[in-house]
């Protein structure tokens, strides 16, 4: 997977702020719409839009745009029951 140039991602943010469809955006930037609805739903989590981005530097908005990625919580799984084997299967 092609990881989006700043130019695009900066791109579609002013592209929206000039009041064009996902559609119109992604036919602009060449890329898919499901990717323009990515980078829109990332800057309205991190409350910023083209007011904003055109003041910063390409990392300031990387990492505003990017700041939770690898922060998942880890999955909590029930305890394993071990004991189970022991007991038997049954069969119905």
């Amino acid at each position: 997977m092609k990881a989006t140039s700043m130019r695009k991602i900066r791109e579609i943010l002013r592209l929206k702020h000039l009041g064009r469809s996902q559609r119109q955006i992604a036919s602009s930037v060449s890329t898919a719409v499901g990717t323009v609805c990515g980078y829109l739903q990332r800057a309205s989590d991190a409350g910023i839009g083209w007011t904003e981005v055109v003041s910063k530097t390409d990392a300031e908005v990387e990492a505003l745009l990017f700041r939770d990625v690898g922060r998942n919580p880890p999955v909590r799984r029930a305890a394993i029951d071990y004991g189970y084997g022991e007991k038997g299967f049954i069969d119905y």
